[in-house]
């Protein structure tokens, strides 16, 4: 029913288009289950987005416990950020960012920082790799690689620059290690 549910949302009308009839339709579940398990569409909304970060969070843990060098990590994290931006439209996108920097109370917020926590801890540990192996000049501190990363994640996720990028992921990624390696 949540996959049904991200269909109807993952399209250019974004989160206006979950209608509970046409997840009814979709799904094959009776209204009566959906409102006994969610109670109502803001549940729904909630539970969609929810599932979309705990998965984002499971798939950069996995690739970094597998504790490959420097560059492979970084690349593998790369192409599974631009894998999920690839999955949605960007309307979902823009309906979940609005969501989670708009929900109170409701364990996205909650959620959402356990995700920036986890990706900062991630990525401190990442660097840590990095200048172990000497990847990373020792002169770049972590607080402004995180700043670094956020800057070009979030320059990333725009999608007139995420389109145009793509095919580029392993020459921008490569010239980023370069930058930051030591002379």
């Amino acid at each position: 029913m949540l996959i049904a549910a991200f269909h109807l949302m993952n399209t250019e009308n974004g989160i206006k288009n979950l209608k509970i009839d046409n997840l009814v339709e979709k799904s094959g579940v009776g209204k009566t289950t959906i409102f006994k398990y969610f109670g109502n569409k803001e549940r729904i909304i909630h539970e969609v987005f929810k599932r979309f970060i705990n998965k984002m969070i499971s798939d950069a843990e996995i690739i970094t416990e597998q504790k490959q060098p420097f560059e492979e990590t970084l690349v593998s994290l790369s192409y599974n950020k631009m894998d999920y931006l690839e999955q949605v439209h960007h309307q979902f996108y823009l309906d979940l960012m609005a969501y989670l920097t708009t929900a109170k109370g409701n364990g996205l917020s909650v959620l959402m920082q356990l995700y920036t926590k986890q990706s900062r801890d991630m990525m401190l540990d990442l660097f840590h790799r990095g200048r172990k192996e000497g990847k990373i000049d020792l002169k770049y501190s972590d607080e402004f690689l995180l700043l670094y990363f956020q800057a070009t994640v979030e320059g990333i996720s725009n999608p007139k620059i995420y389109e145009n990028l793509a095919p580029y992921t392993k020459q921008w990624v490569e010239l980023l290690i370069k930058g930051l390696a030591p002379k």
